[in-house]
């Protein structure tokens, strides 16, 4: 909820930039605002990643794929997520989100998103999501017959495959106990 009038204002803003395809990368200009920053004056941990949901929404608005989700009542959910930090985005600093498609499996759509400010990456983060729909997950098929076949470079890098798969916690279907506390 914290970020929701700043997403409302760039999922409007977006419908009015350039268009691009869903392979190419999104490239959202923002400033570190007060709502976004820790006792320390810059981006806090956790902020990163609510601000990368908004590169994200850029890069689907901007290629027409939100408008592809909402007409087959496709919603995106984010099963994980890994960020590293190279240097901190102070209060008034300017910075873009980069964000792109680098792939798929069988369950899942990967992307990559950087913070950059001055030419430089200060954060990369990679982001595994899948849409699901009132049927459940949306199949690769599905996405595909909407966007076209990605390209054929687009090879997910071994390593995102061995990090989803251990990083992942069981199904829905199947139990998860925490056995911590006793």
């Amino acid at each position: 909820m914290h970020l929701l009038l700043r997403t409302l204002f760039h999922l409007f803003r977006s419908r009015r930039q350039p268009k691009l395809g869903i392979w190419d990368t999104s490239s959202l200009p923002l400033r570190v605002l007060p709502t976004d920053v820790d006792m320390a004056l810059h981006i806090n941990n956790g902020m990163y990643f609510s601000l990368m949901d908004l590169g994200r929404f850029d890069l689907m608005v901007r290629s027409g794929m939100w408008t592809v989700m909402r007409r087959n009542g496709w919603n995106p959910i984010v099963g994980g997520e890994t960020i590293s930090f190279r240097k901190p985005l102070n209060l008034g600093a300017r910075f873009t989100i980069e964000s792109k498609i680098i792939g798929f499996d069988e369950r899942a759509i990967f992307f990559e998103q950087r913070m950059v400010s001055g030419g430089e990456i200060y954060a990369r983060a990679y982001i595994c999501a899948r849409l699901v729909s009132k049927r459940g997950p949306v199949s690769n098929e599905e996405i595909f017959a909407e966007t076209g076949q990605p390209p054929a470079d687009l090879v997910l890098p071994e390593w995102i495959h061995e990090w989803r798969l251990n990083n992942s916690l069981p199904s829905t279907r199947r139990p998860a106990p925490h056995t911590w506390l006793k």
